[in-house]
């Protein structure tokens, strides 16, 4: 059971570098697409901004589960790095307690917003629902959950071979 929850969860994990890795790539075309129109052919297009920016939605939201998983999130430890191991160990418990307080937080309010806003439209974007736009919310706070728990009950995964691709590089440059 446990190795099927770890590979459903490198699954996850690598879904969610895709996802927020395109998001990214497609922002990087979608805004000089937008500057390449407004000052060199002279017809602004009004899609690239608004697109632009719920891109970086998805990608703050997904990019942060991943990130999560990875242990690369921002953590001030300099408090916690001098307390003796037993209770660096409970703070640690303690710390991915509250985190499973802001992903419950995250997905359900997230859900209620995207609920909440469904029936509206984007004005720069028509054919969009404002609540679709805040989708990423709730389901970043169900990824994040997922790995927090994964984190309580199974430890550290940041060093498996799936998140540490620089040890693949490493090993591939040994040979």
């Amino acid at each position: 059971m446990k190795m099927l929850f770890l590979s459903v969860n490198d699954t996850l994990y690598r879904t969610c570098i895709w996802v927020a890795g395109l998001s990214i790539l497609t922002m990087s075309l979608i805004i000089p697409w937008g500057i390449f129109a407004r000052y060199v052919l002279g017809t602004g297009s009004s899609w690239p901004e608004p697109v632009s920016i719920l891109l970086m939605v998805l990608f703050t939201f997904i990019g942060a589960a991943a990130s999560y998983r990875a242990g690369a999130h921002m953590a001030v430890a300099m408090i916690t790095d001098r307390l003796p191991q037993p209770l660096r160990r409970l703070v640690a418990v303690f710390t991915q307690l509250l985190m499973v307080g802001v992903c419950v937080f995250m997905t359900w309010y997230g859900y209620k917003l995207c609920v909440t806003t469904w029936n509206q439209y984007m004005a720069s974007l028509p054919g969009v629902r404002v609540g679709m736009s805040y989708a990423p919310i709730p389901v970043g706070g169900v990824l994040t959950l997922i790995f927090v728990l994964e984190k309580l009950l199974l430890g550290d995964q940041s060093q498996r071979k799936v998140v540490r691709f620089d040890l693949v590089e490493e090993h591939e440059g040994a040979a």
